[in-house]
């Protein structure tokens, strides 16, 4: 569905790797210039900024928020718009962009900028886990561990990731959690379990591929424990979308669920790190979100924004090399 915009309000986290060269203030202003519509362009200061500024623009009758950030910001703002009028736009400038990915908004600016003035919107369910929103994963076990080692780096990115990543394999022990779904009790030791509302961490990483964001439901992944053999055929799967044809994966589809474990522990809400008690309880919020996405994308266009991606991967991270 299309809606009319009259006033915007942007807020932008500072520290997520946006550069001069982006121009994102001048380019959304100039937008709105062009159409007239009244914008507030908004820095944030402190952590939990995002969320007092999300409520200033919803009491100040804005049409639409845009956060400019990774995906702390966009959670930090999305779930300050649940169940209002006021609709989400996304600018993605962190390092894994999971919500935008899943959504289809491209990964540079002035295509992110097209998408919010396109004025095409969805609408899209959350997550609950305790006192917790999610929009597109959260889990417990590996994946919670290397994100709260991911918390403390001072660099940031993909290549930091995966770092993290194998240095932590090298130390972790798959722990055993009791999970109640669907009427159903499970015991299982596993390596992560991941509760999707999407179907990606971010970075094109598919953890439940097919997890639907507007289906009323989230998809459980189990992952098994596993030996260094497997490493290689999951990675594979896993930016494959074809994870779920693992043997060491089981996949369940639920509205809500429990998992039990036997110490409080780490949980990652779309991808940052939380302490959690030993039960965790998980529930849909069905239509939840309104959220500006681009309209139907052609194949072509798809595969060619997938090329882009790549090719900004490598620019932002390999030095210049001499000619």
């Amino acid at each position: 569905m299309k809606r009319s915009v009259k006033k915007i309000y942007a807020i932008i986290n500072p520290i997520s790797g946006i550069g001069s060269k982006d121009r994102i203030p001048e380019i959304i202003s100039s937008r709105c210039i062009d159409r007239g519509i009244a914008v507030n362009i908004i820095y944030t200061e402190y952590a939990g900024h995002a969320t007092e500024l999300t409520r200033k623009a919803i009491d100040d009758n804005a049409d639409c928020v845009i956060a400019v950030g990774g995906d702390g910001t966009v959670n930090e703002i999305a779930r300050s718009l649940l169940h209002t009028n006021v609709v989400l736009g996304i600018i993605p400038k962190g390092s894994g962009n999971g919500l935008a990915r899943e959504l289809r908004i491209p990964m540079d600016v002035r295509g992110a900028v097209d998408v919010v003035f396109s004025n095409h919107v969805s609408v899209i369910d959350a997550c609950r886990a305790n006192d917790n929103i999610f929009f597109c994963t959260c889990g417990v076990g590996f994946d919670a561990a290397v994100s709260a080692r991911f918390a403390g780096e001072k660099r940031r990115g993909s290549l930091t990731y995966a770092k993290d990543i194998v240095e932590k394999y090298l130390d972790y022990k798959p722990e055993t959690y009791k999970l109640y779904i669907n009427d159903d009790t499970i015991k299982e030791k596993a390596f992560l379990i991941a509760c999707a509302n999407a179907s990606q961490y971010g970075n094109n990483a598919y953890i439940a591929p097919n997890a639907n964001i507007c289906d009323g439901e989230m998809d459980i992944t189990i992952l098994s424990s596993f030996n260094a053999l497997d490493i290689g055929p999951l990675a594979i799967q896993l930016f494959t979308k074809t994870i779920d044809k693992n043997s060491k994966i089981k996949t369940f589809r639920t509205k809500k669920a429990r998992i039990t474990r036997q110490k409080e522990g780490m949980m990652h809400i779309d991808g940052d790190p939380v302490m959690a008690s030993k039960d965790i309880e998980l529930s849909v919020i069905h239509s939840a979100l309104k959220v500006l996405i681009p309209p139907n994308v052609s194949f072509a266009e798809g595969v060619q924004r997938r090329i882009n991606d790549i090719f900004r991967f490598f620019d932002e991270r390999l030095p210049n090399l001499p000619v």
